[in-house]
């Protein structure tokens, strides 16, 4: 009888403790007689880009896959020589696309202006092969795109600018969001006649703005561009948005 009054007397007391520690998970708890306040700061800053990513490749048509496979891979074989000529590492090259698609004619048009029905007919294939490239040299960006239009490439998207390594632009951006979020909740303090004791929680959302939207080559354009294509990098804005809970009291 008393090891069953101890063990009744155990679970009843961890009651408590568990709906304590129910209320704690739903968010953060303040004193008696204190106000919760939540507050949404957003931080910051700029950096002049220096990597950019495109995709580059060649497309082909052919009667059969086959054929069309043979084209696209010689002359894949030279745009990668390209890339590597012009200084674009082997870590710096991945192939993105590889495939091949049949091409379909068109119905036949009747004279009473409706079109012959039936299966679509293969007249062809098409073999397509991209590579993701990214470009450290940024200088270097627009030779490059003319050397690889010059060694077959007819598919060239891009440039998506990035950082390589965000994290210090980032850092600045934590800072100036969490001095903002202070100054906010001191603000709000003042205003309410209490004052801030604490804070309870903190939590963020980090990144860059979009990239520039990516500017389309194709062969014919480029083929009448001037040398060495003209490419304007910009600046990237790196953001952090915290979301800071603070304890405020008389």
């Amino acid at each position: 009888m008393k090891r069953m009054f101890l063990f009744a007397a155990a679970a009843a007391a961890l009651v408590p403790l568990a709906a304590q520690a129910q209320v704690m998970s739903n968010g953060p708890v303040v004193s008696a007689g204190n106000t919760l306040l939540n507050i949404a700061a957003e931080g910051k800053s700029a950096r002049t880009p220096d990597l950019a990513v495109f995709t580059a490749g060649v497309t082909t048509q052919g009667k059969t896959a086959g054929e069309a496979l043979t084209e696209n891979a010689q002359r894949m074989t030279s745009v990668i020589a390209a890339l590597r000529k012009a200084g674009i590492a082997e870590r710096d090259i991945q192939t993105s696309n590889l495939s091949v698609n049949p091409v379909y004619g068109q119905p036949k048009r009747l004279p009473d202006g409706s079109y012959e029905q039936g299966d679509p007919v293969i007249i062809g294939y098409q073999a397509s092969n991209q590579v993701s490239v990214r470009q450290r040299k940024l200088d270097q960006y627009g030779k490059v795109i003319d050397t690889l239009v010059a060694a077959g490439a007819n598919q060239v998207n891009g440039p998506a600018f990035q950082i390589d390594s965000p994290d210090g632009a980032l850092d600045e951006a934590r800072i100036e969001a969490m001095k903002k979020a202070r100054a906010r909740a001191d603000l709000y303090a003042k205003a309410a006649g209490l004052r801030v004791v604490r804070i309870l929680s903190i939590s963020e959302n980090a990144g860059w703005a979009p990239p520039q939207p990516p500017v389309l080559f194709a062969r014919a354009e480029m083929a009448s561009a001037p040398k060495s294509s003209p490419v304007a990098a910009g600046e990237l804005e790196m953001t952090v948005t915290v979301n800071v809970s603070y304890e405020l009291a008389p």
